[in-house]
């Protein structure tokens, strides 16, 4: 038995007594999936383990035996910790890389790890374990996101900013009640994540290379150990599902689609045309020429990374179109995918939770003046009218036709005389001057879900209570 792992660069055994010779070292390197499926490696261990502990429980193996493997594997995790254990390209993959340490460790012991489970059951639950854990820790992302939105929503709920649609000028809203669009878009995706994650908690252990084993194992009980909720209930299924990777990517897409729609307003709140924002030096970078400059780097590569993991989706999808059953090579694929759409959605929250909590300033001076530059509140003179028993079609001609004066003049609403409104239509009285005031705007869209001002404090607390 060795104490120390091996190392080779070239490989040197063939996989059965099928084989007379080993493969040629390209289609060894281009077979290989060693240098990205070590990502596995933690959940390979501990699916292994668990594997273990049931042959041991269903006498397949001897408690002793069982014993020597569960301490063998976690001897292999300490070493990989300590940087002792990095296999190279011949051990192909991270299963058979520890499988084949664990033999050096433990001797024949170790190559009785594999009775009773195929490699095709093995990736499967190394991959739902993975992305079990992963799918929580993108959860707190969530959280956490969600909580640097709330905490600036509670600042501004009287800072008002325009609201757009077509990208012009459509009513002035609370900038809080814009944050909390998007604390109701992640609060989606922590929800989804949550169904997503039930669905990947699902056992296929046991399935063996796609029809079962004539072994007598306990499934539920190597489930139990893992705390996977349930079993696949058809071992075809169990090896050569993906379905709940496919779903994690729908999910991982519509993360980056929200936090790129937000990215792509904060680049142009940034610009000098908008100015609705400022950015700290530690979130924006300069130009390589114009000294001047200071660029909104982290919301243009959040942007730009949406389309990697967009792609990543795109493939898996066509990945699996045309695979009959049970499992094929091709669903090697899916691990470089799914780990690098981890990655990117996990650095792109984290990227934009650090920038809106400590990396951009309101401009509330800026603000204020954008909301009382237009005409945004010529729906409010309508609703004026309409509240005086004026139809709302004959008003909304009419705001449009004194609109269209105001423009031709140079003028605003608010710039008109009590004459020149009381021309336009008798009904008009004093107290529309208030009425047209951008803060009376909002105050007064008080329906369920508006921007008023008491909707949007009501909202505040439901944002805090479903955060906790």
């Amino acid at each position: 038995m060795s104490s120390q792992p091996s190392e080779s660069s070239q490989p040197s055994q063939t996989w059965s007594q099928r084989f007379e010779s080993a493969l040629h070292p390209a289609i060894a390197q281009f077979n290989a999936s060693i240098g990205f499926d070590i990502e596995l490696i933690e959940y390979d261990l501990t699916g292994s383990q668990a594997h273990a502990k049931m042959l041991a429980k269903t006498g397949i193996i001897s408690e002793a035996e069982g014993e020597q493997l569960v301490t063998g594997l976690e001897q292999i995790r300490q070493e990989y910790r300590t940087g002792q254990f990095q296999p190279g390209v011949d051990a192909e993959d991270v299963h058979f890389a520890v499988e084949r340490r664990l033999t050096e460790i433990t001797g024949d012991v170790g190559k009785k790890l594999h009775t009773a489970r195929s490699r095709n059951d093995q990736v499967g639950t190394d991959t739902r374990l993975y992305l079990r854990a992963q799918i929580q820790d993108i959860q707190q992302q969530l959280r956490e996101f969600q909580t640097v939105l709330l905490d600036l929503a509670q600042q501004h709920v009287k800072t008002l900013i325009p609201g757009y649609t077509h990208l012009q000028r459509a009513q002035p809203i609370s900038l809080a009640h814009h944050l909390l669009a998007y604390f109701e878009m992640a609060q989606r995706d922590w929800t989804r994540l949550g169904e997503i994650y039930q669905r990947v908690n699902v056992s296929p252990l046991g399935s063996g290379a796609l029809a079962g084993t004539t072994f007598p194992i306990d499934r539920h009980y190597a489930a139990e150990l893992l705390k996977f909720g349930g079993l696949y209930e058809n071992s075809l299924d169990g090896v050569s599902d993906r379905d709940f990777a496919i779903e994690f990517l729908c999910a991982a897409s519509l993360i980056m689609v929200h936090l790129s729609r937000l990215s792509e307003e904060v680049i142009f709140w940034a610009s000098q045309e908008f100015s609705f924002v400022a950015l700290k030096d530690s979130c924006a970078t300069g130009s390589s020429i114009m000294p001047q400059k200071k660029n909104p780097d982290v919301p243009e590569l959040v942007r730009g990374k949406t389309g990697r993991v967009f792609g990543h989706l795109q493939g898996m999808l066509v990945l699996m179109k045309g695979l009959p059953l049970a499992y094929n090579k091709d669903l090697q694929e899916d691990k470089e995918a799914l780990f690098d759409s981890v990655k990117t959605v996990r650095a792109c929250l984290e990227a934009m939770t650090i920038l809106f909590r400590e990396g951009l300033e309101f401009k509330t001076t800026r603000l204020n003046q954008a909301v009382s530059e237009d005409f945004s509140n010529a729906t409010d003179v309508a609703d004026y009218l309409a509240a005086k028993g004026v139809p709302f079609r004959v008003a909304y001609n009419l705001v449009g036709k004194v609109v269209r004066s105001c423009l031709a003049e140079n003028k605003l609403l608010k710039d008109l005389s009590l004459t020149e409104w009381q021309e336009l239509h008798p009904a008009f009285e004093e107290d529309i001057y208030e009425a047209i005031a951008p803060v009376q705007v909002v105050a007064a869209r008080n329906s369920f879900g508006g921007t008023g001002f008491e909707q949007v404090e009501r909202a505040i607390a439901s944002a805090k209570q479903r955060l906790g």
